[in-house]
Order: C-alpha cells, then sequence, then structure tokens
C-alpha cells in the first residue's frame, strides 16, 4: 500500500486507530516511555529521541552509559521535560513503563568475549550488546523498539525469543549488518517483499529508512512516500525512533511505525516551505507537534 504525504486520506485510517490523550485522565494514562541509549562518542542522539517522545507521552525515563556520566550530569538541568534514572535502577524501569526504546548512540563495535555483569561492563559495544540480550531474554513480553547501535550489535536470532512484536527500525546498511540481505541497489518491489518476507520469519514490525519509507509486519508491506533531503541531517532517524516509541507505548506497533514515518516526512516538508533544506533536527522536535495539530484537525 503506497501512503503519500500529499494525499491525507492514504493516512487518515491510520490516524483513526491512534489513541489520543483523554480529557479526564492522569499522570501516567498516556504513556511512559524508557530510553536506553547515548555513549561517550554520541550523546545526543538519545536526547533527540527524548525530546520529541517528551511532547507525545506523559513520562519519559531515560538511561545512559556511565562513561556518558558527564552529559548525565548536564542533562539533569538541561532535559527537563523526563526523567534521567540512574543505571542501576534501569530493571525498575524497564517493568514499569510501556514501551522500551533501545539504541539511539549506542556504541557499535567488536564485542569483547568475555561475559562481564552488565553494568559493570565498561567497554561499550559489549554493553550495548549484552545488555540487550539481556532486555530480550528477561523481558520477553515487553515493547520494545530497537534502532541505530542495538541493531548493529544483536543477533537477529534473540528476536525470536519475544513474545511482543518488536519495531525496528534500520536504514539499508543496517539492514544488511542484521540480516546479511543487501537491499540498497534492488527496484522497489523487491525491496518490499525481501522486507516483508524478513518481517515474517522475525516476527517484527521493520521500517526501513530510506528517500521512500518501508515498512511491513509480514503480513503487509507499506511505502511511505514524501519528505525531502533535508532528512538526510544527523539525529532525523533518532526523531523518528523516539516518535515510533512514543506513539507505541498506547497504540499498536503497526499503526505507530506508518503514522511515525508520515508525520516525520510531512514535518520535513513543512519546513522545507519555510526554510528549504536549510533546517536540522531540532528544528524538527518543534516542527513535527505543528503538523501534528494541523494533520489532526483536518
Amino acid at each position: 500500500m503506497l501512503i503519500k504525504t500529499s494525499d491525507l486520506k492514504t493516512i487518515k485510517p491510520f490516524l483513526k486507530q491512534l489513541s489520543l490523550p483523554k480529557p479526564r485522565s492522569y499522570k501516567g494514562q498516556n504513556g511512559k516511555l524508557l530510553i536506553i541509549g547515548g555513549s561517550s562518542l554520541f550523546h545526543a542522539a538519545s536526547i533527540w529521541s527524548a525530546a520529541i517522545a517528551s511532547r507525545i507521552v506523559d513520562i519519559v525515563h531515560y538511561a545512559s552509559t556511565k562513561e556518558n556520566e558527564q552529559v548525565f550530569i548536564n542533562l539533569k538541568s538541561k532535559f527537563v521535560d523526563g526523567i534521567v534514572v540512574k543505571q542501576k535502577d534501569l530493571e525498575q524501569y524497564v517493568k514499569e513503563d510501556d514501551c522500551i526504546l533501545a539504541g539511539p548512540g549506542m556504541v557499535r563495535g567488536e564485542v569483547s568475549p568475555k561475559l562481564l555483569e552488565i553494568l559493570k561492563i565498561k567497554h561499550e559495544p559489549s554493553y550495548t550488546y549484552y545488555l540487550i540480550k539481556y532486555l530480550i531474554e528477561n523481558f520477553p513480553k515487553k515493547k520494545f523498539v530497537f534502532d541505530a547501535g542495538a541493531l548493529q550489535m544483536m543477533e537477529k536470532s534473540w528476536l525470536l525469543k519475544l513474545k511482543e512484536k518488536p519495531i525496528l527500525t534500520p536504514h539499508q546498511v543496517e539492514f544488511q549488518t542484521l540480516f546479511n540481505i543487501d537491499i540498497k541497489n534492488l527496484n522497489m518491489l523487491h525491496k518490499k517483499n525481501i522486507v516483508k518476507q524478513v518481517a515474517k520469519k522475525y516476527h517484527a514490525i521493520i521500517l526501513v529508512k530510506a528517500v521512500n519509507d518501508i515498512i511491513s509486519d509480514g503480513q503487509e508491506v507499506f511505502e511511505i512516500k514524501g519528505g525531502n533531503a533535508g532528512l538526510t541531517k544527523g539525529g532525523t532517524g533518532d526523531i523518528l525512533a523516539g516518535l515510533i516509541s512514543a506513539l507505541n507505548a498506547k497504540n499498536s506497533q503497526l499503526v505507530s511505525a506508518i503514522t511515525a514515518s508520515f508525520l516525520l516526512k510531512k514535518s520535513a516538508e513543512e519546513l522545507f516551505e519555510k526554510s528549504s533544506f536549510w533546517y536540522n533536527a531540532s528544528d524538527l522536535v518543534y516542527q513535527i507537534p505543528k503538523t501534528m495539530k494541523i494533520i489532526f484537525n483536518s
């Protein structure tokens, strides 16, 4: 199915399925999200995820690595729209929150062969690897969104241990890294067929980020058309992951992925009208809620 930002009728059926905040709801009823990300190298990525998520859900919990400690200290004064949690308390928030986003800004690389206690691992790629493994094995019924570093470090076989369908948000190179299938030079029809087959095999929702995003739950496949070249800038994928995860806290995985992809591309088009290609990730964070208001009221 083709969904185009130029035709709001194509997204309307999915918008109607979204759960929106109710007038008499109280704190926590409209979603709680845990974001696990960041590192000594990539500290900003997960902040973009958290920034957009805080505009959607009631509560955003944010956890990172010890190596990111100085950034943590700064976050406590700068990240005022969420709660920074300590590593030692991570399991508590995994249990408590509606959805867990893992991966934005997490370091990838060679994994140390020695298995250490998760929270004592100082080698950040190893930390990413073993933490994702631990979360999947111990919380198979939770809603997970895996992005960036998590996708590049995890084993695809782990996905089969999950009882709840995870959402994976790879770009085409990350798709190849995880599934060992190169789709970059294939035509769109062939790409969609492969993404659908892989989503079915691994019981997942897969959103492949490209000029036109491809989304499949293993049964159906969707192509999201729109956006512009401004979305090649760093941080836009982190914003997409945060938006998907926030929506997924209280909505189905497939509807969340489709809606988030559409909103990101539509917001990029709105920014293009004002600034051409000369916008950045922070501009998108501020534009998305405005675009949502327009679309939901149309």
